[in-house]
């Protein structure tokens, strides 16, 4: 039986707490089919993203100490272009 390759530790932590937002996700969904009070699936809500911003600053993290400096030696102008997408798509 073939391994499964291991990610790297930040891909891991993302992994993680993506499957936590999927989670808590699962919970907002329950929660306005049962029509609790608004306040609470709010703050469910709220939780969900803040779990995201926390997968992506991860994702992040990880690229910029792994990717960034491959990426950076094999097409410079590529990987700025990469890095100001990231900037925009995160402001």
């Amino acid at each position: 039986m073939p391994t499964k390759p291991s990610l790297p530790s930040q891909k891991e932590k993302s992994l993680k707490l993506a499957k936590q937002a999927r989670g808590t996700l699962d919970t907002v969904i329950a929660m306005i089919e049962a029509n609790a009070y608004c306040p609470e699936i709010i703050q469910q809500t709220d939780s969900v993203m803040g779990l995201l911003r926390s997968v992506e600053r991860a994702l992040l993290a990880g690229h910029l100490d792994t990717c960034l400096e491959r990426n950076l030696r094999n097409d410079r102008e590529q990987a700025i272009r990469e890095l100001l997408k990231i900037y925009r798509l995160s402001n």
